[in-house]
This record gives C-alpha cells, sequence and structure tokens, in this order.
C-alpha cells in the first residue's frame, strides 16, 4: 500500500502535522515539555474533494484554515499570550485578512508597477507575454524580499529551524525509517512538496496563464482576471507539486523544482535535536504511532 502523504508547517516553537485524517500540533512549552493537540479531520473522506484540481484548492483552504489555527496554538502555549482556541469568526477575518495582504502585494501592486513600467518599455505594452513576464519577476522579486527581510527576525528564524525539523521528519518517514532525532538529522531539509516550492510553481503558472489576457485590456480587467483566475491556478499548480513531490528524484523534474528548493534555503534552516523532537512527536501523533508519555501533555 502507498503511504498516505503527510504535510506539515512550522509554528511558533512548534511543528503542525497533517494526515489525512489527523491534525496535530507539537509545541514545546519549556526545555522538558511539550504540548501536543490531535483532531480528527473528515474532509478528506469526501470523494469529490480528492478529484484532480478541486482537492488542490480544498488543500489550499485546509491549510489556510488549521495554519491560522496552529499558529494561534502555538502562540498562547510557548509564550501564553492570545487564545488557546481562536473563535469561528476570529479564523475567518484573520484568513480573510492574510488574503487581503498577500493580493495587495502580490498581486496588486506588481500589476500596477508593470503597468507603469510600460510606458518606459514599448516591448512590454507590444507583447501579452513579456508584459506577464514582467509582472511575474516583480511578484517573485516582492515575495523573496519579503521573505529575506523577515528571515532576519530572532523569532521568525526559529520558525524557520522549526521548519527545516518538519521537512526532515517527513524525509524520514516517507524513506521507510524509523522516526527517531539520530536517522531524521541526516535528512534534507529541503523537501518537493513545501509551500515555498507551491507558491513559485504558482507564480510560473499565472505568467502563462495571463499571458492569454490581451495586452491592451483595461487595468481592471487585467485584475480581476487574475482573482478570478486564481481558483484554475491554485489548482493546477497544486497538481504540478503533487507530482513533482512524487517525481523529485528525476533529473528533468529535480531541475525544474530547483528555483522553489533554492528559495527553502531562505525559508528554512538547520535545526536542532530539540525541534527535531518536536517535529518527530507531531508526526508520529498524526499517524496515530505510539509517543513517549515523559514530557508530554495532551491537551
Amino acid at each position: 500500500m502507498a503511504k498516505p502523504n503527510i504535510g506539515g508547517q512550522a509554528v511558533i516553537e512548534g511543528v503542525m502535522m497533517r494526515a489525512p485524517e489527523r491534525f496535530v500540533i507539537a509545541v514545546r512549552k519549556s526545555k522538558d515539555e511539550i504540548v501536543l493537540k490531535k483532531e480528527d479531520v473528515k474532509i478528506d473522506r469526501n470523494k469529490l474533494f480528492k478529484k484532480p484540481l478541486i482537492r488542490g484548492l480544498i488543500a489550499l483552504y485546509d491549510s489556510l484554515i488549521l495554519g491560522i489555527r496552529a499558529l494561534n496554538f502555538s502562540a498562547y502555549h510557548s509564550t501564553g499570550e492570545g487564545e488557546e482556541q481562536m473563535s469561528k469568526a476570529a479564523t475567518i477575518f484573520s484568513m480573510v485578512t492574510g488574503i487581503g495582504l498577500g493580493l495587495l502585494l502580490f498581486i496588486y501592486l506588481p500589476l500596477q508597477i508593470t503597468d507603469l513600467l510600460k510606458h518606459l518599455i514599448p516591448s512590454i505594452k507590444d507583447s501579452s507575454l513579456m508584459y506577464n513576464a514582467v509582472d511575474g519577476v516583480i511578484r517573485v522579486i516582492f515575495f523573496v524580499v519579503y521573505v529575506w527581510a523577515i528571515s532576519f527576525l530572532k523569532d521568525i528564524r526559529r520558525v524557520f529551524e522549526y521548519h527545516g525539523a518538519e521537512h526532515k521528519a517527513i524525509y524520514t518517514y516517507e524513506e521507510g525509517m524509523e522516526l527517531t532525532v539520530e536517522n531524521a538529522r541526516k535528512m534534507s531539509r529541503f523537501h518537493p512538496r513545501c509551500g515555498t516550492s507551491f507558491l513559485i510553481i504558482l507564480m510560473l503558472v499565472c505568467i502563462m496563464t495571463f499571458s492569454l489576457i490581451p495586452n491592451d485590456a483595461n487595468f481592471f480587467v487585467k485584475l480581476g482576471a487574475r482573482l478570478v483566475f486564481i481558483p484554475v491556478i491554485a489548482g493546477v499548480s497544486y497538481e504540478i507539486l503533487k507530482f513533482s513531490g512524487k517525481h523529485h528524484k528525476n533529473p528533468v523534474v529535480r531541475f525544474l523544482i530547483a528555483p522553489g528548493l533554492m528559495l527553502q534555503k531562505i525559508t528554512t534552516r538547520e535545526p536542532d535535536d530539540s525541534q527535531l523532537e518536536v517535529a518527530l512527536i507531531s508526526i508520529r501523533a498524526s499517524l496515530d504511532m505510539e509517543i513517549p508519555t515523559e514530557g508530554i501533555t495532551i491537551v
């Protein structure tokens, strides 16, 4: 039988793992205590949600909702700030705010800058492919600069270390090795199914898709088309990500996913053994495997 896919996310002093039927957050509260939260999820049991393209949208929505909950939970248990569990309204508000800021930074502003540049560079005005290539490059630059800038913050650096721990734990599982710190330590911190790689794929698919829009279209038509096509682009990008994850050892695929892996040099850092321990406990709990009882508080 094929192994179920495990996805994850680094949070504040911890790691969230998402198995097909389980959602787990493990957070280091102190040197000797790890707080663990485990919930069953039912969304993957609907056959419609497993169809190509549709499953990408469901995965994106699911990761947004669970990601916000995991971040809030980790903030509460690692720092004592906020509430242990957000209300549904607060979760939706956080998600809408995050999406809004993302659209502003990575959709509206790059498009606005490209529209201004077409008056200075004739080739941008004359070619839809050039127009959208420039728009895409600006979007990638915005994203890379943003990630690079926040990587200097101490708290974010810690999150990036847990991101590395998450990847190493998942690699250990995928390679069929025993889920121990010793084994995880040897694994790569760069993973082809990472969300960072997904965003790079998304941006490349955007360039190809938006090239179909006439170059002389009104600015707001271009902006509206970008918003309308987002679900389709996200679904296609997810399928490409899944394919690259299955065939990442193929030389051609490795070449194509190289940009995403290179960007993970910023978004991941080498974790220490205590961070690997948290990631491994999270993945073991997500698979309903036995976990240590000493030093683990289940909430």
